[in-house]
């Protein structure tokens, strides 16, 4: 909004040329969303505290987990509120790429918001049912991904693999059902490990800030030549969304750090991996998402071992998965486990920067 605003101005008043340039404008995106976030932070702890809007406890998780409950939850409307707000008023708004991201965002937030009033309003732990959450969620991403090979016919349906510079099959329209399992299995996974206070926020912001290089990269001709990069032409606007996010995580955290203040709940944990895998998707970086989000990753796929180890062999593989439950139930403190898991995806964030090099 902003940038439609002061840009026409720059003809009558230099100062405002500055508003062209998505480096500046990704800035003030990040600390506009830093901003909100604090602000707003303390009132909606407060009227998520008089509504009675607090955890509800999964009665087969970690004990521990039990001192917990009623603690204020949907947190992630903040992160969500910040995020959009940010972007709306400074990215380019004819860009489609933006409001791609928004439909996935704001679709996946109100099924998690839909998911969050379920457990809260009727104090228990399941919400809306797995199928549910997962038709939703394939109805949404599939409208996003169609929407985007229809307003950008000449958008590439090829995969690219880091490392692999000579692979990059091209999908058709198979690229549809792909992109889709792409954003919906980022989606869970960030819903997978959100158990812990803090313990998703942080490779969100990683992963957020891996993509923000990337999604410059890819918009920029000469430096997606340099680097052997598919350039796609207006996938530099999502660095705004990615700045914004990665701010709007980090006031979030502010109120989210061990000991949580409040949860960010399924609203917050569906649209963030939702909006990651979208921008995975835009900047055709599908399969580097996998080693930036090396920590959703592995959340995810300990929980398919653990259930397919007890479904064929009737053992379990991890005392509790995701596994982030396996180390608490090891002993670990919980400050420990979070603080390792941030290290290990600043290490994966570094690894997927590198892919921009080795290919």
């Amino acid at each position: 909004m902003l940038y439609h605003l002061l840009v026409p101005l720059s003809s009558s008043s230099p100062v405002f040329n500055v508003f062209r340039y998505i480096t500046f404008r990704t800035v003030v995106a990040a600390f506009t969303a830093l901003l909100v976030s604090f602000l707003l932070g303390p009132w909606l702890i407060r009227r998520l505290t008089e509504h009675q809007i607090g955890q509800t406890i999964r009665t087969d998780g970690p004990e521990r987990h039990l001192a917990k409950a009623g603690t204020p939850t949907m947190g992630g409307t903040l992160i969500l509120f910040s995020l959009v707000l940010a972007t709306i008023l400074l990215a380019d708004l004819t860009n489609a790429f933006v409001w791609v991201v928004l439909w996935v965002t704001i679709g996946y937030g109100l099924i998690g918001f839909a998911d969050d009033y379920r457990k809260v309003s009727q104090k228990n732990s399941k919400g809306l049912s797995a199928r549910q959450k997962l038709v939703l969620q394939i109805a949404i991403a599939a409208v996003g991904v169609s929407a985007l090979l229809y307003l950008k016919p000449g958008f590439s349906t090829e995969v690219y693999f880091p490392f692999l510079k000579q692979i990059h099959p091209d999908l058709g329209w198979l690229y549809l059902p792909f992109a889709v399992f792409v954003v919906v299995g980022a989606s869970n996974a960030v819903n997978l490990t959100d158990g812990l206070d803090g313990l998703a926020i942080g490779p969100v912001m990683t992963t957020a800030g891996t993509y923000l290089i990337l999604s410059y990269a890819a918009g920029h001709a000469r430096i997606a030549e340099y680097l052997q990069i598919p350039h796609v032409p207006g996938a530099g606007e999502l660095a705004i969304v990615c700045g914004a996010l990665v701010c709007a995580g980090l006031g979030f955290l502010w109120f989210n750090a061990y000991p949580a203040m409040m949860f960010m709940g399924d609203v917050g944990a569906l649209a963030l991996g939702g909006a990651l895998g979208m921008i995975a998707v835009l900047t055709k970086h599908e399969i580097v998402f996998a080693v930036a989000g090396g920590v959703f990753v592995a959340e995810a796929l300990s929980v398919i071992f653990q259930v397919t180890s007890f479904r064929l062999r009737h053992k379990r593989i991890f005392r509790m998965a995701p596994i982030h439950h396996h180390f608490e139930l090891q002993g670990w403190p919980e400050p420990q486990i979070i603080v390792r898991f941030w290290i290990i995806s600043i290490i994966c964030a570094l690894a997927a920067l590198s892919t921009l090099k080795l290919r």
